[in-house]
């Protein structure tokens, strides 16, 4: 910055001085600056009296500096509601300092706006293999486009969430960083990548970036602002219930919907929420923390020859806990990763263990990480002179399990239902279950209580204006989000075209929740509904069959302005439906497969395409 002598009013002496001081001031010192200029001089000690006495011109510099502030835009990459919710905490933070705050979804924000940007944090999840959740994907792919802007001015950070036992943890989060930083943007705080307990290094990572932007603050009133201003309802003494506070629910009733003779066993859970102020909508989510087998906890201890009574600390707040509670109810022993077997060979003392680990082994380990827990792995590589504290150290957290609500909270105001598929399967010479699945199934009964908390979702929201229809296809337990969107509609008594697809294996032992399908379509709640059995015809049967079957009429309720509505199994299931949507549009629009596509992808960014699979 210079000020050229001869386009300026002030004497080559003032000149010099100003450019000599000019370009050693920060932006902050500029803006503190500009707002004591803007004010009329009554001081009769000039700038070094204000610079004493800094309050002196606070109104103007406040003014100039609200003027002159960077505006922060927040996105969200979701899929179950935990990027969303991130993002949300991280708006209110900040607009409590006062600052200018923008949040969206990131597939409601417009890719032309990016160039407008100054401060962006993304908050996203990872999906599958390494994919961006649904609401995602088009910025992915504009971001990673060539018509992605350059961002010279731009300062970013980026919060992960993933989960450490699938291979490419965090990819979306990573990729987002490392494309932001290759089109020019300014890394403001690092990215920070989150297991699935991500509560404390989410919380790190908003207090971190709000820090930073912070030191652009001068008099601006920020100050005196309060940091956290909490809801009016807690100021009633009633507990706010959440994830990180979950309510302990009363089992009501606890009841396998398959037949006798059934390959799977499917329980349905009422769960009471009588004094939480908890609510939901058709769509959301209840979140399980669940406990260990206590067998296999038990098995565990006597392997290590251990005190089961013996304290450890749960936390970095120091709490502890005996041995055999925080391996019942705090730690995840049942599943192997790739950071917990690195991080057991630098504790084991194992060479066994280490030479494993050796990069040309990476297959071998894959295999070996498949079906089993932290018994096959203290047995199979036994760790010397390891202490029980030294073990709780590289555990991961007991993450929550979501299940999808199967009842409708008009209808049932002070209970939750859930549809719970048992997880079994035998490996490596044991017979074994899902966690939380298994603990539903062999070890929950009616009276006893499970921490839970409401999960919103966003991305799965129906229509209760009577004007959209919905196509639902849910096979097996992905019909859950279903049920309580009829029930809801029944409830509110809202008149609506509705169409649901069911799959599962056989028609007399595996039809989930048959008598209230039949009573809906005999009243007209449920207008049309497919079902399709695959073990109960020689050639297998899907629901994506049953789709083809009637192309002709689904096409027809789509250029009605029907909404689909996709939930249950991500790797199989949902990717056929995806085709088969893809090939009904080519096939009855007359479309090409590039079309076709582009109608989905619409459907999608208007909200009229939604999934919910896992």
């Amino acid at each position: 910055m210079q000020l050229l002598e001869t386009n300026s009013p002030f004497s080559k002496e003032q000149t010099e001085d100003l450019n000599r001081i000019l370009p050693t001031l920060t932006e902050t010192q500029r803006i503190w600056l500009s707002g004591y200029l803007s004010v009329p001089q009554q001081s009769s000690g000039g700038v070094a009296a204000v610079l004493e006495n800094p309050t002196a011109s606070q109104p103007a510099v406040q003014q100039t500096a609200s003027l002159k502030q960077r505006e922060l835009t927040i996105l969200y990459g979701s899929e179950t509601g935990n990027a969303q919710s991130v993002a949300k905490d991280l708006e209110e933070k900040a607009k409590a300092r006062d600052k200018k705050v923008k949040l969206a979804a990131l597939d409601d924000f417009k890719p032309k706006d990016l160039k407008k940007v100054q401060d962006l944090m993304i908050v996203t999840a990872t999906h599958g293999e390494g994919d961006p959740p649904d609401n995602a994907i088009s910025f992915h792919e504009f971001l990673h486009s060539r018509k992605a802007p350059k961002l010279q001015d731009v300062r970013f950070s980026v919060l992960s969430l993933g989960d450490e036992s699938y291979e490419f943890f965090c990819q979306t989060g990573k990729d987002f960083d490392k494309r932001l930083e290759e089109l020019g943007g300014e890394r403001l705080y690092g990215r920070v990548d989150c297991d699935v307990d991500f509560d404390e290094p989410a919380a790190e990572w908003v207090e971190g970036v709000l820090s930073e932007l912070e030191k652009d603050d001068v008099g601006t009133g920020a100050e005196n602002s309060s940091v956290d201003q909490l809801d009016p309802s807690l100021t009633a003494g009633q507990p706010i219930y959440s994830r990180t506070n979950p309510f302990n629910a009363e089992v009501l009733d606890n009841i396998n919907l398959n037949g006798e003779g059934s390959n799977k066993e499917t329980h349905h859970l009422e769960l009471s929420l009588e004094g939480s102020n908890l609510a939901y909508e058709p769509g959301d989510s209840v979140g399980i923390f669940p406990k260990n087998d206590p067998e296999l906890v038990e098995s565990f201890i006597g392997q290590m020859n251990w005190d089961p009574e013996e304290s450890v600390p749960i936390n970095k707040q120091g709490e502890v806990r005996s041995l055999r509670e925080a391996l019942l109810s705090n730690f995840e022993i049942t599943r192997i990763t790739k950071p917990l077997l690195k991080k057991a060979a630098d504790l084991f003392n194992n060479d066994e263990l280490t030479a494993f680990l050796s990069p040309e082994k990476e297959e071998e380990q894959k295999t070996y990480m498949d079906g089993r827990d932290l018994l096959d792995l203290v047995k199979d590589f036994p760790p010397k002179d390891m202490e029980p504290a030294d073990l709780i150290q590289i555990l991961r957290k007991m993450p929550a399990r979501l299940y999808s609500i199967t009842s409708s909270y008009q209808a049932n105001p002070e209970e939750v239902h859930l549809a719970i598929g048992k997880v079994s399967y035998h490996s490596n010479g044991r017979d074994r279950s899902g966690v939380c699945s298994g603990q539903c199934a062999e070890r929950v009964e009616p009276g006893e209580t499970l921490p839970i908390y409401i999960q919103k979702n966003e991305n799965f929201k129906f229509p209760m204006n009577g004007e959209t229809p919905a196509i639902m296809v849910g096979p097996g337990t992905g019909v859950a989000p279903f049920r309580s969107y009829l029930e809801e509609l029944e409830e509110l008594e809202v008149e609506a075209k509705t169409w649901l697809f069911f799959g599962d294996q056989h028609f007399t032992t595996d039809f989930l929740y048959q008598v209230e399908w039949q009573n809906w379509l005999k009243n007209g709640v449920l207008t049309k509904m497919d079902v399709a059995f695959s073990r109960d015809t020689k050639e297998k049967v899907y629901v994506q069959d049953q789709m083809r079957k009637n192309s002709a009429e689904l096409y027809k309720w789509v250029q009605e302005g029907a909404n689909i509505y996709v939930c249950g199994d991500e790797k199989k299931m949902a990717q056929d439906v995806h085709d088969t949507l893809l090939d009904i549009f080519q096939k009855e629009g007359n479309m090409s497969a590039e079309q076709a596509n582009d109608l989905l992808k619409e459907m999608r960014q208007q909200k009229r395409y939604q999934r919910d699979v896992y």
